[in-house]
């Protein structure tokens, strides 16, 4: 009996040791697992992170070069716009400038067309030895008996490209209604001329003959020049 007491418990110690044993290598192959997962995650983290970061430096390079890119293209854009600003700046040098008072031959005219409607025409002869632009509303004024001038007001029309060359003339009139009671308010004596971008004036008479305007000088209207052609 007592010695089948000790081979039992001498059993049970064996067992007991086997039992720690295998208990000891399942917790040791646990944690060596779980390094080897945590050394297999920890290199993995650095490596997404460098390759995040590389892939940031290239999107930020990518990008760097296309705002270099764009840089690049604004400026050829603004060389571009300034080549435009020369050629407009050229082509403005290239087109006829504008004519000159001291080489207009300037002269007025009644051609009212019947009894009720007053009509000046003022000519315009490019007198000079270059073609020049005569384009626009020239200023009118115009002078009474009492030494007074009144400017006159433009008409409601566009102007049209008037170019003239060496010799010829632009004409551009005045309009108003005839007043023919005899008790006209107003005494033209001379019609003050500056033409279109010009600041240098010349003064006509009011032509002889022409019909009495009916109301004040506010009533007349300036149209612009237009070729004779």
């Amino acid at each position: 009996m007592k010695y089948t007491r000790t081979a039992a418990l001498a059993a049970l110690g064996v067992a007991a040791t086997l039992s720690l044993t295998a208990c000891g290598g399942d917790g040791s192959g646990k944690d060596t697992s779980a390094k080897g997962s945590s050394s297999a995650t920890s290199p993995s983290s650095p490596s997404t992170s460098s390759n995040s970061s590389s892939s940031s430096s290239s999107d930020s390079g990518a990008k760097a070069q296309g705002g270099t890119g764009s840089g690049d293209t604004q400026a050829g854009k603004d060389t571009k716009a300034g080549s435009g600003a020369a050629n407009g700046a050229t082509q403005t040098g290239s087109k006829s400038t504008f004519c000159k008072t001291a080489n207009l031959a300037i002269d007025a005219v009644d051609a009212a067309p019947d009894a009720t409607e007053g009509r000046i025409n003022i000519t315009m002869v490019n007198r000079g030895s270059t073609t020049c632009s005569a384009t626009g509303f020239a200023g009118v004024d115009i002078k009474d008996a009492d030494h007074t001038s009144s400017p006159i007001e433009r008409g409601p029309a566009q102007p049209r490209v008037t170019t003239l060359k060496p010799g010829e003339a632009a004409i551009f009139n005045l309009a108003y209604t005839i007043d023919p009671s005899g008790n006209s308010l107003a005494s033209p004596t001379h019609i003050l001329v500056t033409p279109p971008n010009e600041t240098h004036t010349v003064t006509l008479k009011w032509p002889a003959g022409a019909g009495a305007i009916k109301g004040d000088y506010t009533d007349v209207q300036v149209y612009p020049t237009h070729t004779t052609k």
